[in-house]
């Protein structure tokens, strides 16, 4: 693998990861449907330790509006109710001693455009991260260079095919936000 290629390997991987993880992140914003990725982030003090919800409990959704928590151990759902309270994410969880049943209220037309905001927001950042990569990438290309490793053709061409996955990578950050805005904007 010559070293331009290795460079664009490395790019590629980076802007991979940041476009997963902006998936990750935009899972955990409440759209108008019940989703378990909702409490993704929760974590609970599981005897003295915070871990996270999914581990000491089983999750489901068994409407669109609804969540169920059912803890392996019964005596965890003050501590589940608290974690879910502290959440922000504005829910007004119930129990019946076995199960915590989480209704979703539906969105406000003004909390959805809220919600679109934070989209946004999600996916400029993430485009400010793929743009810091291509100045890394550009910058190993041209210290190649500037050790006799790369010529200037191939310093060019790398820099080219560093700007179309930037641009490449631009647009798949565009149709993850798009997705999303539309699944938050449904009623």
């Amino acid at each position: 693998m010559s070293n331009a290629a290795a460079v664009k390997q490395t790019l590629t991987t980076h802007m991979d990861n940041a476009v997963e993880h902006l998936k990750r992140d935009l899972a955990g914003l409440r759209t108008g449907r019940a989703s378990v990725a909702l409490l993704d982030n929760i974590r609970v003090d599981y005897y003295g330790t915070m871990t996270p919800l999914k581990q000491i409990a089983n999750i489901s959704t068994p409407e669109a509006r609804l969540i169920t928590i059912q803890p392996w151990e019964p005596q965890l759902i003050k501590e589940i109710e608290k974690s879910l309270a502290n959440s922000g994410l504005g829910v007004n969880p119930s129990n019946d001693g076995k199960m915590i049943r989480v209704p979703l209220p539906p969105l406000t037309e003004e909390r959805r455009k809220e919600l679109t905001k934070i989209c946004k927001k999600h996916g400029e950042d993430t485009k400010v991260q793929i743009r810091g990569f291509r100045r890394d990438a550009n910058e190993e290309l041209k210290k190649l260079q500037k050790d006799a490793k790369l010529t200037e053709d191939e310093l060019r061409k790398g820099e080219q095919e560093t700007q179309k996955l930037t641009e490449q990578y631009g647009q798949k950050i565009d149709d993850v936000i798009k997705k999303k805005e539309q699944e938050i904007m449904e009623v």
